[in-house]
C-alpha cells in the first residue's frame, strides 16, 4: 500500500485550523481519507487533490470518518468528482460518514445520489466486484 499525504493549513480568527488529506492505494482503488472540515476555505485545496486522484484512478473511496463537517463547496466538489469519475466509467464511494456529515447529504437530498458504506473494508468489497 502506498500512502502520501497532503497538509491543508488556513490561519482562522486568529486560531491554525488544518485539513488533512491522506491519500492510500489498495489494488488500484484510491482511498482519500480527510480529516478537519471541509468548507469553503479548503474546498479549492480539496478539489485540486481529488481532480488529481480522478486523473489517476478510475475507483475512489472517500472516507469521512474524521471530517467534522463539511459545507455546500465541499458537496460541490464530492458531486463534480462523482461526475468526472462516472464520465469516465469509474466509482466513488463515501465512507464512515460521521451523523453531521450524513445529515447534510440527507437533508440536501444528495444521499441518494452516492453509494455510502459503514466501513473501508465495506467499500472496498464493494469497489473489488466492480470492473
Amino acid at each position: 500500500m502506498i500512502k502520501s499525504e497532503f497538509k491543508i493549513n488556513a490561519c482562522l480568527q486568529g486560531s491554525l485550523k488544518i485539513m488533512k488529506i491522506f491519500k492510500d492505494l489498495h489494488d488500484g482503488i484510491c482511498l482519500m481519507s480527510i480529516s478537519g472540515r471541509i468548507d469553503s476555505n479548503y474546498s479549492d485545496d480539496l478539489e485540486r487533490a481529488l481532480n488529481k486522484a480522478v486523473n489517476e484512478y478510475s475507483k475512489i473511496i472517500m472516507d469521512l470518518k474524521d471530517t467534522e463537517y463539511i459545507s455546500s463547496s465541499g458537496v460541490r466538489v464530492l458531486l463534480a468528482g462523482k461526475k468526472m469519475l462516472r464520465e469516465k466509467n469509474g466509482e466513488m464511494i463515501l465512507v464512515s460518514l460521521q451523523p453531521v456529515v450524513r445529515d447534510v447529504f440527507e437533508i440536501a437530498g444528495l444521499a441518494r445520489l452516492f453509494l455510502i458504506k459503514k466501513t473501508r473494508e465495506d467499500a472496498l468489497s464493494e469497489m473489488m466486484r466492480r470492473p
